[in-house]
């Protein structure tokens, strides 16, 4: 054979390679982010039932971000409200179709739930495509408050085991009722729960009758359903978790981080406020075409700065736009992940307490 025969020979043999490596993958992973969107749609699958915030964050963030993603393709909203926040997360990481035509909207508990080692989540939370968080909680903080009329004047009051307060909490296993719990175990203060409450609403309803003395809820509660008590000054707050730094509009108050004794409690308190830095997570499933991954996670971070969609954010009065991309996402996820095991331990003992 000649040298220019054997020439063309290795170059049929090449493009004979790639072509069997393309048919391999199938037609619709050779195609660029535009060409495979254009004309398709996307699934948008969310955990709750119509009608709630994360539904209707959700729901937001669908009628802005095909218009971000190459080949704007249609969001078709689909509620699986009967996963929850495992479910979801399990059906994307093990049935969801991997080619980037489906995204979801994932409870703040998940990535958390499974570091805890909860047996029914079947997820490595370091796999998924994190797209980024609608807010990190920048503008909001998680408070222990009191009444006013309360003897309790700061968080030093109740740590002399002279002043108590009691704080009304949905049960066992509810965010209000554990960051009370660790108030109590953790940072030592002279607190006692009343549980069995259906919201917050009656627990306010419940602390001006008296039948308690406080609750844990957020600044966008009191601002939104509670704005008479919050504006006029007839609550207290004591403590503000779920923030590594103090509110702006509460600069008196100390950080659960802060009163922390120990770097153990500082530990289990950090782990116990991750939901709440990533607060309103958007996800992928794994094993995504790399330039589909990237599309989506800057469709999403572009969809976060779109005026038409923080205009309708004003409508439904959500003010705690503060988003936060894929990658510090993972990097809460890396962190949260190195917390030793007893602290982990502990916090699984906190959430299970039934105070």
């Amino acid at each position: 054979m000649t040298h220019g025969r054997a020439r063309a020979a290795a170059s049929f043999a090449a493009l004979l390679v790639a072509a069997t490596i393309l048919v391999g993958v199938g037609p619709s992973l050779a195609q660029s982010p535009e060409q495979f969107y254009r004309g398709k749609s996307v699934e948008l699958l969310v955990g709750y039932a119509p009608g709630g915030l994360n539904d209707t964050l959700s729901r937001v963030v669908a009628r802005h971000i095909g218009r971000k993603i190459p080949g704007e393709p249609s969001i078709v909203v689909r509620n699986m409200s009967s996963a929850g926040p495992i479910g979801i997360a399990n059906h994307m990481y093990t049935a969801a179709e991997k080619d980037g035509s489906v995204i979801a909207s994932l409870d703040r508990t998940g990535a958390q739930l499974s570091i805890r080692g909860e047996l029914a989540a079947r997820f490595d939370p370091l796999k998924f495509n994190w797209l980024g968080s609608i807010a990190s909680f920048e503008r909001d903080a998680y408070l222990l408050l009191v009444n006013t009329g309360h003897a309790a004047r700061s968080a030093k009051d109740l740590q002399g085991g002279v002043v108590k307060a009691i704080i009304g909490s949905v049960g066992a296993g509810s965010t209000n009722q554990v960051f009370a719990m660790l108030a109590k175990e953790a940072l030592k203060l002279n607190l006692d729960t009343v549980k069995g409450y259906r919201g917050t609403g009656p627990i306010f309803l419940a602390m001006q009758s008296g039948e308690v003395d406080g609750v844990v809820t957020g600044i966008s509660t009191l601002t939104t359903t509670q704005a008479d008590l919050w504006n006029n000054k007839k609550v207290r707050a004591l403590v503000q978790f779920g923030r590594a730094t103090r509110h702006p509009l509460l600069p008196d108050v100390p950080t659960g981080r802060e009163l922390a004794p120990d770097a153990q409690t500082q530990a289990l308190i950090k782990f116990a406020e991750l939901p709440f830095q990533m607060s309103r997570p958007f996800i992928a499933p794994p094993d995504l075409p790399a330039d589909r991954a990237k599309a989506l996670k800057e469709a999403f971070m572009a969809t976060m700065k779109d005026p038409d969609f923080i205009a309708e954010l004003d409508k439904i009065k959500f003010d705690d736009l503060s988003p936060i991309d894929g990658e510090a996402i993972l990097a809460l996820v890396r962190e949260a992940l190195q917390t030793p095991k007893a602290t982990i331990e502990k916090y699984n003992q906190i959430e299970k307490s039934g105070g």
